[in-house]
């Protein structure tokens, strides 16, 4: 078989890239090889919320990595409406929001991180003059927490929202198949090269595509990928496994839009997602490792249906469970995607989008297909995102020690932890602190991780930690980190 641009990955990068070729090059022969089940994959088991300023923290302003993917968030909040109405069918069928609007909530047992976050969202909103509410919690529809947890601060974002990402999925690839895009059955296993470039790829049932451009956009699976050509050169990517449950209401009336609780370290905030017909979308936890667990962890899977029910509606303890979603998302070290060209000719990237690729999708489909379709200097949207690049540190080492240390301190709060008067949170702290330095400890020299990436690289199996340090051999600190003190 032969392409001009074959892309391993069938997730919402992927379809929206080879959506995006085929518009902007009719003629372009473009061929998308993913396994139809989608195992693991991110975007089929997405609560897929369309959430730009819902998603800043207090560090979002604070390096010029966090900007640039802010300024691609808010880009892609801009493009969806357009885009959701190009996917239809030409009879204005199509997907569309399965709700339009998302109110942020700052429960009552908040903590400092959550109290910092929702106050950096609600700047951000009054900084760019993103239209939005200050509401009473009595005043948002289907709200009906425990008395402790109610709200005490409430925002309404009237332009985010979130759509049916199963929906979505569908419509790319029915549009795509449109177009003439060939959808091929498969996972990708092997890159092809010749003469210093790639020339293609072999999938699992042997079969090899020629192809002029290769990009890899298989999520989880697109470290081992890139490994083969590029070993110990782009960030190591780690899985950040989270699972969803969703639901039918027994008692109605449920929620009308989104509502969600601000972002955390290592966490996207508890979120529900009205899909209609009493349907709703309970998620999300996350766990970050470097080897994917054989399946959703039993505690925090608890953690999830009881907040959701505390925080959001008692009622929920009434509903029906529809189905479980379970994935694995693509963590780089950084935290940060690896999007464009990776200096190996005819092979390019975009992966490891984390929590916002689905957001980002539109955006990242359009500044890539000019890549592709006319090769030149990275758009300076994606700059910051090279795939081989040494690792983005936000932070100096003892500040994500300390940062590390009080999540750890306030997880343990959020789980329950209850302690007396006479006693402080000292111990939890203490081995939060040596945790970290034992962490650090098996690197071969110190980096600023958040949070929920010290803990894997603390819990790293030994190969996964031989091929950390291998990439941090290979990628000495540049005058562009952030040294240590």
């Amino acid at each position: 078989m032969r392409a001009d641009v074959a892309v391993a990955g069938n997730g919402v990068l992927g379809l929206s890239l080879a959506v995006e070729l085929k518009r902007r090059a009719p003629g372009l022969r473009v061929v998308l090889v993913g396994p139809a089940s989608r195992p693991g994959g991110a975007t089929a088991a997405a609560g897929a919320m369309l959430n730009c300023f819902a998603e800043v923290t207090d560090t979002t302003h604070r390096h010029p990595a966090s900007r640039a993917k802010f300024a691609m968030a808010r880009t892609a909040l801009d493009a969806w409406p357009d885009w959701l109405a190009a996917l239809g069918d030409g009879a204005g069928k199509g997907p569309s929001l399965a709700s339009p609007g998302t109110f942020v909530v700052l429960g009552a047992q908040a903590t400092a991180t959550a109290v910092r976050n929702f106050d950096a969202v609600q700047e951000a909103l009054k900084e760019h003059a993103e239209p939005h509410q200050e509401v009473q919690a009595a005043d948002i529809p289907g709200l009906r927490p425990v008395p402790h947890e109610r709200p005490l601060r409430a925002l309404y974002l009237e332009r985010e929202g979130a759509v049916d990402a199963r929906a979505v999925l569908q419509s790319l690839e029915t549009c795509g198949r449109r177009l003439g895009v060939t959808v091929t059955d498969g996972s990708t296993t092997h890159l092809l090269t010749a003469g210093g470039r790639c020339t293609g790829m072999r999938l699992d049932d042997g079969t090899e595509i020629a192809a002029g451009a290769v990009v890899v956009a298989a999520g989880t699976a697109s470290g081992p990928l890139l490994d083969q050509l590029l070993p110990g050169r782009t960030p190591p990517m780690l899985h950040g496994t989270g699972c969803a449950v969703r639901t039918l209401r027994h008692t109605r009336p449920g929620f009308d839009r989104v509502i969600r609780t601000p972002t955390r370290s290592g966490a996207c905030g508890m979120h529900l997602v009205p899909l209609g017909g009493g349907v709703e979308y309970l998620g999300a936890t996350n766990v970050v490792s470097f080897a994917p667990p054989p399946g959703p962890r039993l505690g925090v899977t608890q953690f999830l249906l009881r907040f959701a029910t505390d925080q959001f509606d008692t009622r929920l303890g009434m509903s029906a469970v529809q189905g479980w979603h379970y994935a694995g998302r693509p963590v780089p070290l950084d935290r940060f995607p690896l999007l464009g060209p990776t200096g190996i000719d005819g092979l390019y990237a975009a992966t490891g989008t984390y929590r916002d690729g689905f957001h980002s999708s539109p955006v990242i489909a359009r500044h890539l297909a000019d890549t592709i379709l006319d090769p030149g200097p990275l758009p300076e949207l994606l700059a910051p995102f090279a795939p081989v690049r040494d690792p983005i540190e936000t932070m100096t080492v003892e500040e994500s020690i300390d940062l590390f240390v009080s999540d750890e301190v306030e997880t343990a709060a959020e789980y329950g932890m209850r302690l007396p008067y006479f006693l402080d949170t000292e111990p939890i702290a203490a081995r939060a602190r040596s945790q970290a330095h034992e962490a650090l400890e098996r690197l071969d020299r110190p980096i600023a991780l958040p949070p929920e990436i010290l803990a894997a690289a603390h819990a790293a199996p030994p190969t996964h930690l031989r091929h950390l340090n291998t990439y941090l051999r290979t990628s000495p600190p540049t005058a562009g980190s952030v040294p240590s003190p």
